[in-house]
């Protein structure tokens, strides 16, 4: 019976060696996987330079295809920084199982036999079966997920990575759950404050198209048919409504080109940060978003750094996910800092893009050796303010909106009433 040499991992994720008997390797595999052990390498012993020849070109192969795949992957992620909407909720969802499930002893192909089991979708299902087949093929629990950049960002992956080198995966998926439902909740916070004043706009823009294309024109006509002289505002008025009837194509046109056009400067370099930096200058608006993203900041820093990642792999990978080109090149900016020797508060303070309070609160962390409780506080702290700050926004934006719309119907009805009170005063 042939002996194989193995490298593995066992529970706990510490890397194992040893020698097992088998008639093949499929054999072998299988038994390991009962005793709960994560193959990695399994070679044969004992066999002649003919095979071993063949093994070694093999195994060439399967580096090069390996290499090959990973750069699929890689391009994939570039594409992608992981799920969204339903999705994230679905992600934090089964990260949280996952998490529980290996807390209570399972092992990691039981328990994800029990998310396929019970997985919502095919779609679901077949992505963790995928992930189910390469642990069993001896591919690290981390590397099998970041074979789906779209379901797992990087962020993801590499706390996975962390929590494998120190034998706490179950706590990093625990860890990796509250922080995937916090950021869910963060994007309801900031959607749903801009959610109300974008649906006023669009009735708002509806109303008045319909007024302007259909109830002006039969309106106007009426007046005219009259053969008196039409007062100013009623002549701009029905130019306007002649205007929109006919070129209302035009206008459509107009705004598609201006959102495409948008679309693609935002996809350059340059035109993502003079956009997000406009964005941020917004009143009312702006101090929002900033607030979202100094909060995503830090959440996502502290999640990092105390999942084991180290502090300038955690600063690239928050820099990826903050969410706006501003804050994004300063958290490079502290990143290369750091790699000349210096702390993490003084380039943070440099910046000027971060409020005051977050610099002095990091240094404080970082003297007193607490940096991610620190991050922590200050994520929940703006967290707080998002939420008094989306409601004052829908408080201001809701009067705004309602005194644009009326000035707007006002004119339309002044401009149609005077040429009637005109006609009155005459007769």
């Amino acid at each position: 019976m042939p002996i194989y040499e193995y490298k593995a991992y066992v529970k706990g994720g510490s890397l194992k060696t040893g020698v097992i008997d088998a008639d093949s390797p499929r054999e072998a595999r299988q038994r390991l996987r009962r005793d709960n052990i994560l193959v990695k390498e399994l070679n044969a012993k004992g066999k002649s330079k003919a095979p071993k020849a063949r093994a070694t070109k093999a195994k060439g192969a399967a580096i090069k295809e390996r290499a090959t795949f990973l750069s699929h992957v890689r391009n994939l992620r570039s594409r992608s920084s992981g799920p969204r909407g339903r999705d994230l909720e679905t992600v934090a969802a089964i990260t949280r199982q996952l998490g529980t499930l290996l807390g209570a002893g399972i092992p990691l192909t039981e328990a994800l036999n029990a998310i396929i089991d019970q997985a919502e979708t095919r779609r679901i299902e077949t992505k963790f079966r995928e992930i189910r087949e390469r642990i069993t093929q001896g591919t690290p629990f981390g590397d099998a997920l970041s074979e789906h950049p779209d379901f797992f960002s990087d962020l993801y992956v590499n706390m996975v990575r962390a929590g494998e080198a120190t034998g706490q995966v179950d706590i990093v998926l625990r860890r990796l759950a509250d922080f995937l439902a916090n950021q869910r909740a963060l994007q309801r916070k900031v959607v749903s404050a801009l959610t109300y004043p974008m649906l006023m706009i669009i009735i708002g823009m509806l109303v008045v198209a319909i007024l302007m294309g259909v109830v002006v024109p039969k309106i106007t006509d009426m007046l005219t048919d009259t053969g008196q002289t039409m007062p100013t505002p009623t002549k701009v008025l029905i130019t306007i409504s002649t205007f929109f009837k006919r070129f209302w194509w035009a206008l459509l046109l107009g705004l598609a080109a201006i959102s495409f056009l948008i679309e693609r400067i935002y996809k350059t370099p340059n035109g993502r940060l003079l956009i997000d930096r406009n964005l941020l200058r917004m009143p009312i608006v702006g101090e929002l978003l900033r607030k979202q993203a100094v909060a995503r900041f830090c959440r996502t820093l502290a999640t990092l750094l105390s999942s084991g990642v180290a502090a300038v792999k955690s600063l690239e990978i928050t820099g990826s996910v903050v969410g706006n080109r501003v804050l994004s090149d300063a958290t490079a900016h502290v990143k290369a800092r750091i790699l000349e020797g210096t702390d993490i508060a003084t380039p943070l303070k440099a910046t000027g893009v971060f409020p005051p309070v977050v610099g002095y609160m990091v240094a404080v962390g970082e003297a007193s050796g607490e940096l991610e409780q620190m991050l922590d506080r200050i994520a929940d702290a703006y967290d707080e303010e998002i939420e008094v700050t989306t409601e004052r926004v829908t408080q201001v934006l809701e009067p705004i909106m309602i005194v644009i719309l009326a000035v707007v119907v006002g004119y339309i009805v002044w401009s149609i009433v005077l040429p009637i009170l005109k006609l009155g005063s005459l007769g």
